[in-house]
């Protein structure tokens, strides 16, 4: 029973470091990378569809992604989707590709995207914290129900402990790793 629940908090925990390390790799470094445009909905025949199921998305070079459009009607729409997303994005359409050319970030922005990641940081710091909670309450209660002993709940508690502190140094190296490749110039 307490191996159970120790495990099921280890898979909680993996997955909030991995739905973090997702989240985080959102921001934007002012390096092209395919999954910074993860997130555009383009509207294509009356339904929202993901960006990467309309369109190949390459890196060009360091600064610049280039989007082949598979059903070329619909290159426009994709367009748009891109300018009107909140990345500050101005997309040149050039034939058959787009071309979005990511300007450098200043100073200012570096520094607004570093307080962003921060504070998604806390979030996955909570969301490790709060499943460490669930498995406490669990232990207290197989305790009330007189299915383990103190001693196993104490030793089960700190396992919890331990391994609540693993993944939140998993979380801070996250953190570190993106605010030094945002910092970088």
């Amino acid at each position: 029973m307490i191996n159970e629940i120790k495990q099921d908090a280890k898979q909680r925990m993996e997955k909030s470091v991995e739905a973090l390390r997702s989240q985080i790799s959102k921001v934007r470094t002012g390096r092209a990378h395919p999954s910074i445009l993860d997130g555009i909905m383009v509207p294509y025949y009356g339904a929202d569809t993901p960006l990467k199921q309309l369109a190949n998305i390459t890196v060009e070079d360091s600064r610049t992604l280039a989007i082949t459009v598979f059903d070329k009607s619909s290159s426009g729409a994709v367009e748009k989707a891109i300018m009107t997303s909140d990345l500050g994005l101005n997309p040149a359409a050039a034939g058959t590709v787009i071309r979005v050319p990511l300007p450098p970030l200043t100073e200012e922005r570096r520094r607004d995207l570093v307080k962003v990641v921060r504070a998604e940081a806390e979030q996955g710091r909570v969301a490790v914290r709060n499943i460490r909670r669930d498995a406490n309450n669990d232990f207290k209660e197989l305790l009330k129900d007189k299915e383990i002993t103190e001693d196993e709940e104490r030793k089960a508690t700190d396992e919890i402990q331990k391994l609540t502190d693993t993944y939140i140094a998993k979380i801070d190296e996250l953190l570190a790793e993106k605010e030094k490749d945002l910092m970088e110039v």
